[in-house]
């Protein structure tokens, strides 16, 4: 199978694990029977927004849903039974440092959902701890080899956090951080991932504000020969007017084929379940109607 994936694409990602769990009130120990039903709901009240968004006209080739086997086993399944785009994670939940939810069983587990995508998060900052950055890139090269032996694709969800020296730099200010520090940390991330052997299908991008810096990641993940590998824009949970920032910033260029959102879409109505309050309803039309709304934000930019 060629390496990349150059078709539309807006995901929407809820196969957040930990977070899911605060929300419901878990922290530092394992839920009871009742809260894994309830987050189940959650995960379910998500998709049926997804759904109800197809219905009112989202594109349906383009649309994907990303959702883990702990919660969302079967909304994962309904999703691949209707012929939508399906990803799933690979990595453990809340880690600092990128391993195996399912140790060296993770092919077994990617066999039995037979996702679209299979999706990693990776905390990788080159000038961060070198040990971490060793350690996890020889588990990622192991999964790159193996996804693309077995002809499927890699999702590459890829986050630069600030060490303390660089955020010192800025003065503390993260704003500044996002916006003058790491688009060169994400470029240097990048050409170091690509240098170990790991091989992204798809890379899944923090936000940036500068549509130069977005053409110039476009143009580094398409180096030497791998035409077809694109990016997706992440939410990171922001304001929706910040989303639309990044969606329009990358929107229309060469290597950028949609978005991967999630707590910016569901978080409200996820938050207003969790706390026994609002109408499960409007809970889903309002899923619906921002997966819509940011839809129209980057096809609107692009056009």
């Amino acid at each position: 199978m060629p390496l990349g994936y150059d078709e539309k694409l807006y995901i929407l990602a809820f196969d957040h694990r930990g977070s899911f769990e605060k929300m419901f009130g878990i922290t530092g120990r394992a839920p009871t029977e009742d809260e894994t039903a309830r987050i189940q709901d959650a995960k379910r009240l998500i998709f049926e927004g997804f759904q109800r968004a197809i219905d009112a006209g989202a594109p349906r080739s383009a649309a994907g849903v990303l959702v883990d086997g702990q919660y969302g086993p079967s909304v994962a399944r309904d999703a691949k039974a209707a012929g939508f785009n399906l990803a799933m994670p690979v990595e453990k939940s809340g880690q600092e440092e990128f391993d195996f939810e399912y140790g060296d069983g993770f092919g077994e587990k990617i066999e039995e959902y037979d996702p679209t995508f299979s999706k990693v998060l990776v905390r990788y900052n080159t000038e961060g701890d070198q040990g971490m950055n060793e350690r996890q890139s020889g588990r990622l090269k192991r999964l790159s080899d193996w996804l693309h032996d077995n002809d499927r694709k890699f999702l590459f969800e890829l986050l630069v956090p600030a060490t303390d020296a660089q955020l010192s730099s800025v003065g503390g200010d993260t704003e500044r951080y996002d916006t003058e520090v790491r688009p060169g940390l994400m470029m240097e991330a990048i050409r170091e991932i690509q240098a170990a052997g790991i091989e992204p299908d798809i890379w899944k991008i923090e936000g940036l504000d500068s549509r130069a810096h977005c053409s110039e990641i476009a143009e580094l993940v398409r180096v030497d020969g791998r035409d077809a590998v694109s990016c997706v824009v992440l939410g990171r949970g922001a304001s929706h007017a910040k989303v639309d920032e990044w969606l329009r910033a990358g929107s229309g260029l060469p290597g950028y084929v949609g978005f991967a959102i999630g707590r910016s879409i569901f978080g409200e109505s996820v938050k207003a379940l969790a706390g026994g309050e609002g109408d499960r309803a409007a809970g889903v039309q309002a899923i619906a109607d921002l997966y819509l709304r940011f839809i129209d934000v980057y096809e609107s930019a692009s056009a």
